[in-house]
């Protein structure tokens, strides 16, 4: 007879890491499996290792950078915005504002989440207070539809000016298109706040992310009743609580730290049972560290941060997260200096030491060429190669005119430099 378990499940850009914890107060079960191109089949096949056929598993949390690297990779669906008329061009415009004053050289923008092509205009208008000035011009959205279906879009943001304070036409916007596309993105639900730019990006976000997290999240659905796993799925928001999948496919954006604070709670419980109130949490996976404060037994959120110098409105735990891990490649550049990341070898081919295919020289490489890493234990299913580890490193270190260890040194010194930034950007520089 079986055991019944609560599973705990973290999809890292590098391995996916499981945890089943037995009811009956019984031994932890722990598994780390390489993550897949399709996230889902990595937790499907990491819970039949980890589970026997007849074990049942009570209930299931799953944390997971699918969100965030969609939106870093600039993955997403075909999507279109329809908005109040005058106000086609509001993710253009933003807030003029420059984020480097005296900077010489203007960094590249990055392109709207919605191209003008795909950007539809109707006739209303609400006043600050949710008054009606305009009424809804019905025939405009009928247009609009038409439209919608030749341009093939897989989903739609709708966000109107004012719509924070009366949603009405929002959401009967949404009756009429409902069968023209499949996911349609309110900015009354998303982000029913004032300031009209950040409120349509982050509409215009979690349009872009719907079709891939329900996608997602039905293939892990299936998979899991397939597998007979009648599992309660709750899923980690960024803000550190959790919901069911009915919810994030509503508004997918709220998983956009969602693995990040998985992390930072559990490193909250752990202060918390050891009776320390004040404490810095570190999370460092293959593809990034996170870091968070814990201040007075209290993790401090946000409100707003930014996205590849785009603004996304949606609470989150207060992380900071930098392109270093376990997984970040280092190379020599231009100037002939030695970089590490944000580049990261990621699973597949993964650190050259995994023997997998990888020949850049990575953190883990480095630690170990120095020893740090015992290459006789197993990561994941895979026994380290401390032959291919040393080569990938001398590459780097031949072209320095350094030794290999003093390469590997170099390397794993520029990443905790990295790290040790980030720690004081959530200590000490707010005081």
């Amino acid at each position: 007879m079986g055991g019944r378990f609560r599973v705990g499940i973290d999809v890292g850009g590098t391995f996916t890491d499981l945890v089943a914890h037995p009811s009956d107060g019984g031994t932890l079960r722990m598994l780390k499996v390489p993550t897949t191109p399709d996230p889902s089949q990595a937790v499907l096949e990491g819970l039949e290792t980890l589970l026997g056929p007849d074990d049942e598993v009570a209930g299931l949390t799953h944390g997971t950078t699918v969100v965030t690297n969609a939106m870093l990779e600039g993955r997403g669906a075909r999507t279109a915005l329809v908005t109040t008329r005058g106000f086609r061009d509001v993710l253009e415009i933003g807030r003029q504002q420059r984020d480097h004053l005296y900077r010489l050289d203007v960094p590249g923008r990055v392109p709207p989440p919605v191209p003008r092509s795909l950007r539809f205009e109707v006739t209303e208008r609400m006043d600050h207070a949710g008054r009606v000035l305009l009424p809804l011009d019905e025939a405009d959205v009928a247009r609009v539809a038409t439209a919608l279906r030749r341009a093939r879009a897989d989903a739609v943001a709708v966000s109107l000016l004012h719509a924070y304070s009366n949603p009405s036409h929002e959401r009967r916007i949404a009756e009429l298109l409902a069968g023209t596309v499949p996911h349609i993105s309110l900015s009354s639900d998303v982000n029913p706040e004032h300031r009209e730019y950040e409120r349509t990006h982050t509409t215009c976000a979690n349009a872009v992310l719907a079709p891939l997290v329900d996608r997602y999240l039905t293939d892990l659905e299936a998979g899991l009743a397939r597998g007979h796993r009648a599992a309660t799925l709750r899923l980690m928001q960024s803000s550190g609580g959790m919901a069911t999948p009915a919810a994030m496919r509503r508004i997918p954006l709220a998983m956009l730290l969602s693995g990040p604070a998985g992390g930072v709670a559990a490193a909250q419980a752990v202060a918390a049972r050891a009776g320390v109130l004040d404490a810095v949490t570190f999370d460092m996976g293959g593809t990034s560290t996170d870091v968070c404060l814990v201040r007075d037994g209290r993790v401090e959120t946000v409100s707003e941060r930014r996205v590849l110098g785009q603004p996304v409105r949606m609470r989150s735990l207060a992380v900071e997260s930098i392109g270093a891990g376990g997984g970040s490649i280092a190379r020599v550049d231009r100037a002939g200096a030695l970089r590490v990341g944000p580049q990261s070898a990621g699973a597949v081919p993964g650190p050259a030491c995994y023997g997998r295919g990888g020949e850049d020289a990575t953190v883990t490489d480095a630690c170990v060429v120095l020893g740090y890493l015992n290459p006789e234990a197993t990561f994941g299913g895979l026994r380290l190669d401390p032959d291919r580890a040393r080569r990938a490193v001398e590459s780097v270190g031949s072209r320095l005119g350094l030794a290999v260890h003093e390469a590997a040194s170099g390397i794993v010194e520029i990443a905790n430099a990295a790290m040790t930034r980030a720690i004081r950007a959530v200590s000490v520089h707010r005081g």
